[in-house]
């Protein structure tokens, strides 16, 4: 019974598939095969003889009858029209210019002679008034005179003055040199200058000493300085109005 199952059974329909799928097969082979030929296959040449049908025969187309022609019309003579006469009116005579007489050169005018005026007479001069401008004149005088008089006097006393003022600078210094170390003078080299302005007090005694200029040497200012201050007071003019509080004093080493 086992054999039996596994016996091969025949299918049906199997021959009749075979057979029509080997038929499409053929067909599209066959398809193809024409369509690529006929894609290939040159193009007919088309030959093409152009030309015209003859002219038909030209019929003369029957001649009109002969018109007669108008006889040409006289033309009108043309009217000249006649010109109109324009009477011009004459011009005015030109006017005749006048001559005039020339005028006669007028004889010259005598020149009228001028006269000299008189000279107006002076006035006569007052005599009064006279005599005052000569006294204010004489009195000018003596005033100019009288203020030269006080000006040679005031220089007079100035000079007095200034000798007196020197007399008592003189005497100040000396005593001042006095009390200066006279080794000193060794020390300095050349005769140098030293000034100093001195204040006084109104009984002559230093108030401040300033040096305005130096000698160069500062052993000589310093010494110097010391001198002003050891002669303190220092000598009263003779003269109380030549008396001055600021006094520029000038020493100098060689002047020992």
């Amino acid at each position: 019974m086992t054999a039996a199952v596994f016996e091969e059974r025949s299918e049906p329909g199997r021959l009749a598939s075979a057979l029509l799928a080997a038929t499409m097969h053929a067909l599209l082979f066959l398809v193809l095969l024409f369509g690529v030929r006929w894609q290939n296959r040159p193009a007919d040449t088309v030959s093409v003889e152009l030309w015209e049908p003859a002219p038909a025969p030209a019929v003369e187309a029957p001649k009109p009858a002969p018109v007669a022609e108008p006889l040409p019309q006289p033309k009108p003579e043309p009217v000249i029209a006649k010109p109109e006469i324009v009477e011009q009116k004459a011009p005015p005579p030109k006017p005749v210019p006048k001559i005039e007489p020339k005028p006669k050169p007028e004889p010259p005018k005598p020149v009228a002679k001028v006269e000299p005026k008189p000279e107006p007479s002076k006035p006569k001069v007052d005599e009064t008034r006279r005599r005052m401008r000569e006294d204010a004149a004489r009195e000018q005088a003596s005033l100019a005179a009288d203020r030269e008089l006080k000006d040679l006097a005031k220089r007079g006393a100035a000079s007095i003055d200034s000798r007196a003022l020197g007399t008592w600078i003189g005497s100040i210094q000396k005593q001042i040199r006095s009390r200066i170390n006279k080794d000193i003078a060794d020390v300095v080299p050349g005769n140098p200058e030293a000034i100093f302005m001195v204040t006084l007090l109104p009984n002559c005694e230093v108030l401040t000493i300033t040096m305005l200029k130096s000698s160069g040497s500062k052993a000589y200012d310093d010494e110097v300085d010391r001198a002003i201050r050891r002669a303190s007071p220092l000598p009263k003019p003779d003269k109380a109005e030549i008396f001055d509080r600021q006094l520029r004093l000038t020493f100098r080493p060689k002047d020992l």
